[in-house]
């Protein structure tokens, strides 16, 4: 009978032991990261004897958690896309309401090219004039609006970066603390498990990791460029500072120093890093070559012509010049400075200029993309280094390995000025004209004239083209000077910054005038020049317009913001279905919990009935053996 109230006791002990189970599984049923636990039962070796054996009961050896290592990994890697593809939605949706919230660019350049079409239709309007003036001072304020914007955004985004490596460092150290509290809590520690779960989760969320178990129990984890961030008891924190180049942007490096950022991917932190680098900084670098083309096609057409006063067209816009930024590891005392030289041939990269030590061509010097990409630089007999239509200018005494970030489009939106303050400024005449002697014998007629280069000092001197024998002329500037050339027919006649072309055939003593325009008050030449530029070629090489640059970048900025709300709806049904696989193992299924409870009630009760039983039994022996 004893033997009879031994199992009756470990059955209700196990039957306890499982009914507290599922009471936990059902309080924790909506428990962010808890895992189903279940009662590992086995039987008790009881006696034996020749003829057959007496079970001796139950034992509970462990309460599992329902877990698959495969399944929460790949939840944690679902996580990790689900909320870099939420952050690079959400930047890029910003980033659009940027450019359609802000005034409309294409609006302001259409009214600016219009305003110069109608100082053509009234070219001695002071009102048409200063209308004008005032859609160039629109659209400066456009671009300075959308600059400033973009920069507001970036330093939000660097922020960022900082506030959630702050974050990352905060779950790893927690971690660690779970690890060392695992390995010293003996065997199947649920509830510790599931917590370790969770945060490694919550991190998966915030960068991109890989995570192996150990054998004492212990997680240990990496980031995407294989730094450790928790291995055992320790956790390696990441560190967030400035970049080596510009202080305003955010780099990440891991314990040991090393700079990371180009390595990290996954989670928001990769898509902070990866919408910085290749969504934001692109379109203000893109925003910056679109008002640095706006600027120089119009002042250089400027140059072009003549003001209400006679004079020649000066600048209406100014921008800044490219920043240049010293590497704070440099050892030298060398400066760079850079400008724009040739605006057809300007990008929207960014470089490095590095000083190699080696080398004579150009003294030393090589330039890169900040992408990698080499670059090559030409050495001018000034001393000066030519590249992609830029310049630049070196000073001082470069150590090897010394280098310098060229940013040359990065902040001019923001840098876009109108300079010019009377109307009467705006160049609508042509600057020069053009006139065949009135003796001339020949059937030379002239065809045009242009300005070829406005910043020659004799441009409006005047000159006079005296034709001799066999097509032979001679060139006798308003400053005494002579130059001789023989004319073939469909080529230009060059000289003090101005081409003159004709057609037919000038015969020997013919002349042909190049003169400043003295009719500038009812000239409108150079205004339907600086209206044409709404479709002119300005950057890469002449071929494309400013107009059609800020089309390019909308469309650009367009681009990934449809690819970034494509790539969320895509990480979001993933992640649904890597939830529900692990949640089918690890869940906790009330119905299913309802009958356990059912099953377990049952089986208590049972076992009680067995315990008095046995008591009655034993009872009943203990009387039979009084009484006898």
């Amino acid at each position: 009978m004893p033997s009879m109230l031994n199992i009756a006791i470990s059955g209700l002990n196990a039957a306890q032991v499982a009914l507290s189970t599922v009471s936990n599984n059902i309080a924790n049923a909506s428990t962010s990261g808890y895992s189903e636990e279940s009662v590992e039962q086995v039987e008790t070796l009881g006696q034996s004897n020749s003829q057959y054996t007496l079970g001796g009961g139950v034992d509970v050896v462990s309460v599992q958690r329902a877990y698959s290592q495969y399944l929460t990994s790949a939840l944690w890697s679902s996580n990790s896309s689900l909320q870099n593809a939420t952050t690079m939605g959400n930047l890029t949706s910003t980033l659009n309401s940027v450019f359609s919230d802000s005034g409309n660019l294409q609006t302001a350049l259409d009214n600016l090219y219009s305003g110069f079409s109608s100082v053509a239709n009234s070219p001695s309007s002071s009102s048409v004039r200063q209308a004008a003036l005032g859609d160039a001072t629109s659209v400066a304020s456009v671009y300075n609006t959308l600059g400033q914007q973009l920069s507001q955004q970036s330093s939000q985004v660097n922020g960022q970066i900082g506030d959630t490596v702050t974050s990352i460092n905060s779950l790893t150290s927690q971690i660690a603390q779970l690890n060392q509290q695992i390995m010293g809590a003996g065997s199947n520690p649920n509830s510790l498990l599931d917590q370790r779960d969770q945060l490694v989760q919550q991190l998966a969320g915030l960068t991109g990791i890989s995570a192996s178990t150990n054998s004492d129990g212990s997680i240990s984890v990496y980031t995407t460029s294989g730094a450790t961030l928790v291995s055992g008891e320790q956790s390696y924190a990441l560190s967030s500072g400035a970049n080596q180049y510009d202080p305003s942007s955010t780099d990440v490096f891991d314990s040991a120093g090393n700079d990371v950022t180009s390595s990290l991917s996954g989670g928001t932190l990769g898509a902070l890093i990866n919408y910085r680098d290749t969504v934001l900084e692109p379109a203000q670098n893109a925003l910056g070559q679109s008002a640095i083309a706006l600027a120089s096609s119009v002042n250089a057409q400027q140059a072009d012509g003549l003001d209400l006063n006679g004079q020649q067209g000066q600048a209406i816009f100014s921008v800044g010049s490219p920043t240049v930024l010293a590497s704070s590891k440099n050892a030298g005392s060398a400066g760079v400075s850079a400008t724009v030289s040739d605006v057809s041939q300007l990008t929207s990269s960014d470089y490095i200029l590095k000083y190699t030590g080696s080398g004579t061509g150009t003294n030393g010097w090589s330039l890169s993309t900040t992408t990698g990409q080499s670059v090559a630089l030409t050495a001018n007999s000034d001393g000066t280094l030519s590249a992609d239509g830029l310049t630049f200018s070196v000073s001082g005494t470069a150590q090897t390995g010394d280098s310098y970030e060229i940013e040359p489009t990065r902040n001019a939106a923001s840098s876009l000025s109108v300079g010019m303050t009377n109307s009467s400024g705006i160049a609508a005449a042509a600057a020069l004209t053009a006139t065949a002697g009135s003796s001339n014998t020949g059937t030379g007629t002239v065809g045009s004239v242009s300005v070829t280069n406005s910043s020659n000092a004799n441009l409006l001197s005047g000159a006079t083209v005296t034709f001799g024998a066999g097509n032979t002329y001679t060139i006798t500037d308003g400053a005494g000077n002579t130059t001789t050339g023989t004319y073939t027919s469909g080529q230009p006649i060059t000289a003090d910054g101005w081409s003159l072309s004709l057609s037919g055939t000038p015969a020997s003593g013919d002349t042909f005038a190049v003169a400043a325009n003295t009719n500038g008050l009812n000239d409108n030449s150079n205004a339907l020049s600086l209206a044409a530029l709404a479709d002119t070629g300005v950057l890469d090489g002449g071929k494309t317009s400013v107009v059609d640059s800020y089309g390019n970048l909308t469309t650009q900025v367009g681009d990934a913001g449809s690819q970034a709300s494509d790539e969320l709806t895509t990480q979001t049904n993933l992640y649904g279905e890597a939830e529900s696989n692990q949640q089918s193992v690890a869940g906790v299924n009330l119905n299913q919990e309802a009958a356990s409870l059912v099953q377990y009630q049952q089986a208590y009760q049972a076992s009680a009935q067995v315990i008095s039983t046995a008591q009655q039994l034993f009872t009943s022996l203990i009387t039979a053996i009084e009484d006898g």
